[in-house]
């Protein structure tokens, strides 16, 4: 059964700016998605798109049980609770700890002060740096805040994860070991992945790539 649904979607900001044409894509669950393609290509656009923070022009959409042709304003956080999100930059919180960073992300949402203790020391331990859970984000590595940005984007247990150029400020070793985190969690936590990356390097490692150029698809 598909998580992901797309079909006609286009996006267009302005009469002369289309930033997503006619695009039709599916996504299964437990699946991980290479999206390729290079800068201004529509990548990120298309990522917007799942998260609401930007709206599509036509076509139809869905993500798990919303339907985000019709979603209504009051709907759009419990869809963002349903989905991880990982950025290139992190977006850590610089006051925080590696563990309050992830923590954060369950807080928000009313769970219990010991369920919030549990799941984040499994998260962290599971991307590799329950040693470093009192650590700030300025005492981590790229590598390390990546995972930590891993780790919060997975803790709530989404059904599924995007992932926004999330090795493009690591060497190549990180970034393998990124792309071998989520691969890990596609077979772990049978969560679905959907990575954006100008970088085709490891994509024969997925289940599926797709190439989008001019704001369009090739499978």
């Amino acid at each position: 059964m598909a998580l992901i649904e797309l079909k006609d979607v286009t996006k267009k900001y302005d009469k002369s700016t289309t930033a997503l044409r006619h695009i039709d894509l599916s996504v299964n669950s437990g699946e991980f998605v290479y999206l390729v393609g290079p800068s201004g290509a529509g990548k990120s656009s298309l990522i917007r798109l799942f998260y609401q923070e930007e709206k599509l022009t036509s076509g139809s959409m869905k993500v798990g049980e919303f339907d985000l042709t019709r979603l209504r304003k009051k709907d759009v956080p419990l869809l963002r609770r349903s989905i991880g999100v990982v950025f290139q930059d992190y977006k850590l919180l610089p006051k925080k700890t590696a563990f309050e960073n992830v923590a954060y992300a369950m807080e928000v949402i009313g769970e219990k002060p010991r369920h919030i203790k549990k799941r984040v020391a499994e998260v962290l331990e599971l991307v590799g740096l329950k040693h470093k859970m009192r650590s700030f984000p300025n005492q981590l590595s790229g590598g390390e805040q990546q995972r930590v940005a891993i780790a919060r984007a997975m803790v709530n247990r989404p059904k599924l994860i995007l992932a926004d150029e999330p090795t493009g400020n690591l060497d190549a070793t990180n970034a393998k070991a990124i792309f071998d985190l989520f691969l890990k969690l596609v077979r772990t936590e049978h969560t679905a992945v959907v990575m954006v990356t100008h970088d085709d390097s490891l994509a024969h490692k997925c289940d599926r790539i797709y190439t989008i150029e001019d704001g369009r698809i090739n499978v």
